[in-house]
């Protein structure tokens, strides 16, 4: 689908006019469970602010800055600075590679000096932004052609060589599943997705043997059997376990959870911030959170669907993918469903890098609903 040359209207709309197009049923959402991420890390320091609580506070007062700035911004900027975004991006995932600090046997991080930050959170936003510019103006002969892809897939498997070597298995595999997901709505033949799943499965020996590290056989192992060593690779998942499902119906209470309280639920803020929530506030309070997040996949689904611009659509549905598979693959790990990868809760997890990076991805996707009647042209870009 091509979109129009008519040439934009964007810029003559006033401040009141799109503040009356803001997605107020996206942002409330979005804005309960940024409550609940204080409420839950105040608990997690054991009922004070510190050392989790206020520094979250204060990292979604900025995120909220940066929100409403792209949301109310020109859309023609994020369509002309896509590339870039996801240059700057990919020159942040490298210098990780160079001069990252080593955490937790992984080299993630890359310090600025006043901050670190994890430059593999802000790529899979930049990547969307890219490809959604990249793809936004192609028609469908165009769309059905092979070497059209190239340039994309080489957008995805350099991010993702380069973070799965961190190594960073979690983002790496959400990276390819938001790529794949947006050739797929774009119209890529489904004969290659064949192709690629059986080239996967021939390499997946190559891949275990010589390309995974033991601690990530292991965490795999233990999946499938996590009784096999309770005390070392399985403490976590059993820990996780026996923390949710003590919770029962109601849990145990707001700040009254003995697993977490007693730390010995590992990684309680960030990774397995769902599994101490579920145990203060049980199945009910998991379950709504649930709601709260499908309620939010499903408004972005329908920005996506009633955005008359490719750019904004793409944009919508690219940024819904992330946020669908950063909470289910955190959730089906943390419940013992899939092999434990690190991946937070999106929004609810303490950290300032994953938060940041879903705060602006939000802030493009409501200024493509505030901008979802314009028909943007592709000429000066």
């Amino acid at each position: 689908m091509s979109v129009t040359t008519r040439v934009s209207n964007a810029n003559m709309m006033t401040f009141g006019e799109k503040l009356e197009r803001f997605s107020w049923s996206l942002f409330i959402p979005m804005g309960i469970v940024l409550i609940l991420s204080v409420v839950v890390l105040f608990s997690a320091g054991g009922g004070s602010w510190y050392p989790f609580a206020m520094s979250q506070l204060m990292k979604i007062l900025f995120g909220l800055l940066i929100f409403f700035t792209v949301s109310f911004s020109n859309i023609k900027t994020w369509i002309k600075s896509a590339y870039f975004i996801y240059a700057i991006a990919l020159i942040l995932i490298i210098m990780v590679t160079f001069f990252g600090d080593v955490g937790m046997g992984a080299q993630r991080w890359l310090s600025l000096g006043f901050i670190n930050i994890q430059p593999s959170e802000f790529i899979k936003i930049a990547l969307v932004l890219s490809l959604a510019r990249y793809f936004a103006w192609q028609n469908s002969i165009e769309l059905s052609q092979f070497k059209n892809y190239f340039i994309p897939v080489l957008m995805l498997l350099i991010p993702f060589g380069l973070i799965c070597a961190q190594p960073d298995l979690g983002t790496g595999i959400s990276l390819l599943l938001i790529s794949v997901g947006m050739f797929y709505i774009v119209g890529a033949n489904k004969k290659w997705f064949i192709i690629a799943i059986i080239l996967g499965l021939i390499a997946s020996p190559v891949v275990w043997y010589g390309g995974m590290h033991d601690y990530q056989r292991n965490r795999i192992i233990t999946f499938l059997n996590p009784d096999l060593d309770p005390r070392g690779a399985g403490y976590q998942i059993n820990q996780a376990k026996i923390a949710f499902g003590s919770g029962g119906i109601v849990g145990k209470g707001y700040i009254s959870g003995t697993q977490s309280q007693q730390s010995f639920l590992p990684e309680k803020q960030t990774d397995f911030i769902f599994t101490m929530f579920g145990e203060e506030f049980g199945f009910i309070g998991a379950f709504t959170l649930l709601i709260i997040y499908t309620f939010i996949v499903i408004m972005l689904f329908w920005s996506a669907k009633t955005c008359r611009n490719r750019f904004g659509q793409l944009i919508c549905f690219g940024f819904m993918l992330n946020f669908f598979i950063y909470y289910f693959i955190n959730i089906s790990m943390v419940l013992g469903l899939m092999p434990t990868v690190g991946v937070p809760l999106p929004l609810m997890s303490f950290g300032g890098s994953s938060l940041i990076s879903l705060l602006f991805g939000f802030g493009l996707c409501q200024n493509a609903h505030i901008n979802k009647d314009q028909q943007l042209s592709s000429k000066g870009f």
